[in-house]
């Protein structure tokens, strides 16, 4: 697996093949060190429910919205180093993310060389970063076969990492979240070492728990890499075509914030368009874009995946199918069925009969 790992990265990235083999034999190295604490490490995590889209990591906040009928899978390793953590997520299906980051840290997203999808309206492409400043949020809508790896750090460990080595000047916090557009080579190079200890990771979980004080010289060689990224980084620039897309998924991100704050009501177009101030063509045209769907099509999966949030949530006998359904607008209940059993592959019957057991 090693092996495949790193041809990959130099398939598609500059750096040198010695280098790379260098930098893998360095954190194997590192690892081996004895360890003290008995915090765990390593969380792999294999998830087929995006009521699951938390799982495995406690510094961000992450609700997700399936834009596929088909049955979901996605991957997350998470790697504990020190005061750092690195995340490496897949995931198999179009998806809309709302992500936030926990209070006192810091994250920076690097996408795959294959991943397509956008970031707050912005489409993915080489060379761009995504920095994330303490519990500001991102929207994500990812295509199939998605891949990232996200580095979460407390601010002030950067600061002392430079404190300590006399270097001032290299690191400023995010204001909210930020688009870089760095050196495409160097935030490869940064993808590739998060991908390569991930998967050393997951294959080895117990080397890696058993020897957390090792990880902190993970932790130094984490930060030097991403240094070296966002080094090279200014914030984008958007052109015009950017500028609209950008414009189009708020008016999406405005429409589903009133969608779930009128929980059980009946929702309208013209609702919609109202709170963005737009006509019902240009709010078609934004939801096309941003989602792939229609305008209601995108507001029933809302709800649908909010009623499978309650029904996994509740404790047996707390509630009832046809309770969740009319608190997020559902009165046909047999429509409802037939569009929960077509977007998780299950009837909410057998949701709740699972919960029960």
């Amino acid at each position: 697996m090693l092996s495949v790992a790193l041809a990959a990265s130099v398939a598609h990235c500059p750096a040198k093949p010695l280098d790379r083999l260098s930098e893998f034999r360095k954190i194997q190295k590192i690892v081996k060190s004895p360890s003290t604490n008995d915090r765990t490490a390593v969380t792999v995590v294999e998830i087929s429910d995006p009521t699951d889209a938390n799982a495995g990591i406690e510094l961000i906040d992450l609700d997700a919205v399936q834009l596929q009928s088909l049955p979901f899978r996605a991957r997350r390793v998470v790697v504990r180093a020190g005061a750092a953590t690195v995340v490496f997520h897949s995931t198999n299906l179009r998806m809309r993310t709302r992500t936030r980051v926990s209070e006192g840290h810091v994250a920076y997203v690097t996408f795959g060389p294959q991943s397509q999808g956008s970031v707050n309206g912005l489409p993915v492409r080489p060379g761009l970063m995504l920095a994330a400043g303490p519990e500001a949020e991102a929207r994500f809508v990812v295509d199939a076969g998605w891949e990232s790896v996200t580095i979460l750090l407390p601010p002030r460990d950067i600061r002392d990492h430079l404190a300590a080595r006399q270097r001032k000047g290299e690191f400023r916090l995010p204001a909210g979240i930020e688009t870089l557009e760095a050196n495409p080579a160097a935030v490869c190079r940064l993808f590739d070492w998060g991908t390569q200890l991930t998967d050393t990771a997951a294959e080895q979980p117990a080397l890696f728990n058993a020897r957390q004080d090792g990880l902190l010289a993970v932790q130094v060689d984490l930060i030097e890499n991403l240094l070296a990224a966002i080094g090279t980084a200014n914030i984008f620039e958007p052109g015009l075509s950017d500028r609209t897309r950008q414009k189009r998924s708020l008016v999406v991100k405005i429409a589903e914030e009133y969608a779930l704050s009128q929980r059980g009501a009946n929702l309208y177009v013209t609702d919609l368009c109202r709170v963005n101030g737009v006509s019902e063509r240009a709010l078609e045209y934004a939801f096309k874009e941003v989602m792939g769907l229609t305008p209601v099509a995108f507001m029933v999966r809302l709800r649908l995946h909010r009623v499978r949030h309650a029904l996994l949530a509740a404790a047996p006998g707390s509630t009832t199918i046809a309770t969740e359904a009319l608190r997020w607008g559902f009165s046909h209940f047999g429509e409802f069925a037939r569009a929960y059993n077509d977007c998780f592959g299950e009837l909410p019957s057998d949701t709740l009969l699972r919960v029960r057991e």
